[in-house]
């Protein structure tokens, strides 16, 4: 059946119901009365309790699972409501009914993304990879999940930027949940000069990770070997702190190790290049010359 062929067919089904009722309106303006009442009365009522039934779930369990509790309860009683005014107005259900079926299989056709989205939004419910309020990484976005909605994601990001994600995009991507759990671990490579002792670098850094009152002993800070530079002995340097603290934590253990390599002379070496010619042992020659030399 064609997009024209449909609209004639949900026209022919509406229009003696709506002539219908306008008529039982005209005669029984204590419908129409009614109907706003219910429609000032009711709509606030279903939205008060729908927000309860949130902050309850949400003490209860988390925001995400009070965010779909209170969706779960606003939108039927909306639905109750909407049908409730419909009938005082005179409206029949039972062709407006038919018409939503033959437009619910027009709409079904051209909102194909639409439907993907609404179901991937229900895969992502059940298998809670976030929850609202985490911060998640997708692709090159990284921010607070703000709600989980039937269509998309909202993401505010660290720049106060709301980012919108379909649901079935995010089902197909990877997705980076960076406080899922209590603790996360800060890695600050360090680099220090070949001519130090890497025992003594050792204790330096540890010393600076127990001289930070943020950063964890259990799990302990750790100090790995890395490998032999261009031009320094690399270390990577890792301590754990609480997620809420792990910003914090990488920005001061970083100024902390600058500041102690400062007071024990210990030197961050930077990259640089040494030319020689013939025997690496022997420096080679250099000879300036002056205006008319040769």
């Amino acid at each position: 059946m064609s997009a024209p062929s449909l609209l004639a067919a949900v026209q022919a089904a509406t229009t003696d119901a709506v002539a219908f009722s306008l008529g039982r309106l005209l005669a029984a303006p204590a419908g129409l009365f009614r109907s706003v009442l219910l429609l000032a009365v009711g709509m606030p009522a279903a939205w008060l309790v729908s927000r309860w039934i949130r902050s309850y779930a949400t003490r209860l369990y988390n925001a995400q699972k009070g965010l779909v509790a209170g969706k779960l309860v606003f939108y039927p009683l909306a639905l109750v409501i909407v049908v409730s005014v419909l009938r005082e107005l005179g409206f029949s259900l039972a062709p407006l009914l038919g018409a939503a079926g033959i437009l619910g299989i027009a709409l079904g056709f051209a909102s194909q993304t639409s439907v993907s989205n609404i179901i991937s939004g229900f895969f992502l419910l059940a298998e809670e990879p976030f929850r609202v309020g985490d911060v998640i990484t997708v692709g090159d976005v990284t921010g607070s999940v703000l709600t989980i909605d039937m269509l998309s994601v909202k993401i505010r990001t660290f720049d106060n930027k709301m980012v919108r994600i379909p649901n079935e995009s995010l089902v197909k991507s990877q997705v980076t949940t960076v406080t899922r759990f209590p603790i996360r671990r800060v890695d600050v490579p360090v680099g220090v000069a070949y001519r130090e002792d890497i025992r003594r670098v050792r204790r330096i850094l540890l010393e600076v990770a127990e001289a930070n009152p943020l950063v964890l002993m259990e799990p302990e800070p750790l100090v790995l070997f890395q490998g032999y530079g261009s031009s320094s002995i690399d270390f990577l340097f890792a301590v754990w702190a609480k997620r809420e603290s792990w910003l914090a934590v990488k920005n001061q253990i970083t100024e902390d190790v600058k500041v102690r390599f400062d007071e024990e002379g210990v030197e961050i070496p930077f990259p640089h290049v040494s030319v020689y010619a013939g025997s690496v042992t022997e420096p080679f020659q250099v000879r300036i010359l002056k205006d008319g030399d040769e």
